[in-house]
């Protein structure tokens, strides 16, 4: 399968934001899968801006909680993975 890089710790409905905290890195433009704790996909996406802190970023490490715009809601708990 493809490889974990982090977990959805939180999910604001309103806005549609995911925050993950990152196991690996992971850069604007990846494209990544959201998966339930079951196992089940939920949506694959491509990461168009994320940010830490309220601040744009590019790239973002291991040990990182990234605020990402998503199109579906990822709730906590939800792994994500890349190719």
């Amino acid at each position: 399968m493809d490889n974990q890089i982090g977990q959805v710790i939180h999910y604001f409905n309103n806005i549609q934001v995911a925050v993950i905290e990152l196991s690996d890195e992971l850069s604007v433009g990846d494209t990544v899968t959201f998966v339930n704790p079951n196992g089940e996909k939920l949506f694959e996406q491509q990461i168009d801006s994320m940010e830490i802190d309220e601040e744009p970023v590019e790239t973002a490490s291991s040990g990182d909680e990234v605020a990402v715009k998503v199109e579906k809601k990822a709730k906590a708990g939800a792994s994500v993975h890349t190719e």
